[in-house]
This record gives C-alpha cells, sequence and structure tokens, in this order.
C-alpha cells in the first residue's frame, strides 16, 4: 500500500496500541507520573480516566514496560457488566487460580492465600481494570474489599481502575464514598492541542521511517486538530486515510485541500451509515409518552455509538477493497510488462 509509495519502514497511524509509537505528550508524561507515584505508595486505587481514543491503553502498555516484574505480579481484566461473583472469578483466572465450581467463599480464601504467598516471596500483587467504567457498583465494592487484605500491617493488593469518563461518574455517588477514600492518585487524559497534534503526526511518521515524502503543509496541522477534537485514535484514522488517498492519488505534498477531500469522504460514509439505520427504525403509531421519549433518545445514543464502531470497520473495508484493486493492477502490470 502506501508505505512503498512513500518510503516508509511501517504503516505510522496503526490502530493498536504499540509502544514504538507511544508519544510522551505533556498529558501522557504527567499521566505516567501520577501512575509511577500511585504505585510507589503500593496501595489502594490509582484511576485514570479519559475519552475514547485518548490513549489509555498504550499509556499503561508504556508503564508496563518499566515495571520490575519480579517485584510484582500482575493481572489485567477488561470489564463488562459482571457481578461481584463473576468478578472474583475473571480475577482468579487473571492470575491463573482455578475457578470452575467454587462458591464466594472459597474464590476469596483461595484469591487471599495467593496474595499472601506473593508478598512471602517479595512480590506486590496490581491488578490493572480497563473499560472499569462497565463494573456495577457492587462488583467496585468488591474490588474496595479486597484492598484489605494486609501482611504485618502491609497491604496485599493494589488496583488500577482505568475507564471512561462514565468511570468519575460512577465514583462520584454517595455510596462510592469508602472507594473514594482509598484513591491514592488520579488523572484525567486530555485531547492534544494543535501545536501536540502537530508533533504526534511528525512524531510518529519519523517512527516509520519518513523522509519528507510526502510533504505536510502546515495549515492542515489545525484542520486536523479540529476534526479530530485531538483525540489520538481519531488522528491515527483521519491520518492513515489521509495517506492511502494520497497514494492512490499519487500525491507528493499534503495540503488542507487533500485533508478536506478525506473529511468529506468520511463524513459522506458517515451519513450513509447514519440513514440506513434511520430507516430501520419503526414510525411511531401514537404521540410518545415522556417516557418513550427518554427510550428513543437513550437508543439513539446507542446508535450513534453503532455508526461509529461500523465507520471504523467501513474504513478497514474500504481500504482492503482499495488494496485488492491495487494488487490486481499491479500482477496485470507485471504480465503485461512480460
Amino acid at each position: 500500500m502506501y508505505e512503498g509509495f512513500y518510503n516508509l519502514s511501517k504503516k505510522p497511524f496503526q490502530l493498536n496500541a504499540d509502544t514504538d509509537f507511544f508519544f510522551n505528550s505533556d498529558v501522557h508524561r504527567r499521566a505516567l507520573a501520577y501512575m509511577r507515584y500511585g504505585l510507589k505508595q503500593g496501595e489502594g486505587f490509582v484511576v485514570i480516566i479519559g475519552k475514547p481514543g485518548t490513549g489509555k491503553t498504550i499509556l499503561f502498555k508504556e508503564l508496563l514496560k518499566s515495571l520490575n516484574t519480579e517485584k510484582l505480579t500482575i493481572g489485567i481484566m477488561v470489564s463488562s457488566q459482571v457481578s461481584a461473583d463473576d468478578l472474583l472469578k475473571i480475577i482468579s483466572a487473571s492470575f491463573g487460580l482455578p475457578y470452575d465450581n467454587e462458591d464466594k467463599s472459597a474464590l476469596l480464601t483461595r484469591i487471599h492465600r495467593f496474595f499472601m504467598q506473593q508478598a512471602r516471596e517479595g512480590k506486590r500483587t496490581l491488578m490493572i481494570v480497563d473499560e472499569a467504567q462497565n463494573l456495577p457498583k457492587d462488583s467496585l465494592e468488591e474490588l474496595r474489599m479486597l484492598t484489605n487484605f494486609e501482611l504485618s500491617g502491609k497491604p496485599l493488593f493494589q488496583i488500577f481502575l482505568v475507564g471512561q469518563p462514565e468511570l468519575r461518574e460512577n465514583l462520584i455517588l454517595p455510596e462510592m464514598e469508602q472507594l473514594r477514600q482509598r484513591i491514592v492518585a488520579s488523572y484525567l487524559l486530555k485531547p492534544l492541542n494543535e501545536e501536540e497534534t502537530k508533533n504526534y503526526i511528525l512524531f510518529r511518521l519519523e517512527k516509520a521511517g519518513w523522509k519528507q515524502m510526502p510533504q505536510f503543509e502546515e495549515d492542515i496541522f489545525g484542520v486536523i486538530c479540529n476534526y479530530t477534537k485531538g483525540i489520538p485514535r481519531r488522528i491515527n484514522t483521519l491520518c492513515d486515510r489521509t495517506l492511502l488517498f494520497g497514494y492512490l492519488e499519487e500525491l507528493k505534498i499534503i495540503d488542507s485541500t487533500t485533508i478536506a477531500k478525506v473529511i468529506s469522504e468520511i463524513e459522506e460514509e458517515s451519513t450513509i451509515i447514519a440513514d440506513e439505520f434511520q430507516d430501520s427504525l419503526p414510525l411511531p403509531m401514537t404521540m410518545p409518552s415522556v417516557a418513550a421519549e427518554e427510550s428513543l433518545e437513550q437508543r439513539v445514543i446507542a446508535l450513534e455509538k453503532n455508526v461509529l464502531n461500523l465507520q471504523n470497520t467501513l474504513d478497514r473495508e474500504r481500504a482492503l477493497l482499495r488494496k485488492a484493486i491495487l494488487i490486481q493492477l499491479d500482477m496485470k502490470n507485471i504480465y503485461n510488462e512480460n
């Protein structure tokens, strides 16, 4: 694809969280500092909150690279709507403990013994909970109870909660007061500003072997920042589509006109998807009640989330389709040359 055309060693704007492309912005540098401070405390909760795409996953991967695994036993859990009992099973599985056909008492006993054994071996146990905004209140309370485990007055278990802004809404509920008192560090990941957006883009390009081709006109970075709201994942998506567009059009300079065309393509595709969803909605037979209006609003919010997911899928499928067409053209050219 465009990597060869632009002499890049790899795709600079891939969506997976590759720490080779970790950009140490002011926001992420401060977040890492808070996380390391929380780790040094060795107890309670560390909370990191950010909108989707702000770099929470790559941030934790970067942190894990610097940790001494001889002193830490780390479990990672991607949470969903799980009950407190199921939560204990997931924690057990994260640390390689058996959990089938066990009641809550047996699970807690085995987890406690595991924490104790790790402590005797000179290790602390850390659990990283991703997508923590999905945890019900009873599951959050269960996690809090696990932080009570101690050996000789020292905590055995520490928890990092990583989630979207809904996590903060859950934590400020009155019934979460005891958990809030256990938070030793917290940080809110903010989007990149225009200057950081520019540096982020150039950093990722240089990591991929960029040698000033294509050239990027200065005014495009403000356009990209405004459209993506400074969200790194959105920046990646837009820039990847832009380089693909540049390759197909054989562009050596990326200017504001190029960006505008790519944004127009994305917006057009989003409109088509939204229209298809709208057409699939049933027509109301009577005037909706207040409850029905609230239900409809919730449905619209859910549909908007689905549209975003489908947009990402469409972007990938569109790129694959173009790739298949171009491979066929390349093969045809090779055949004709021979």
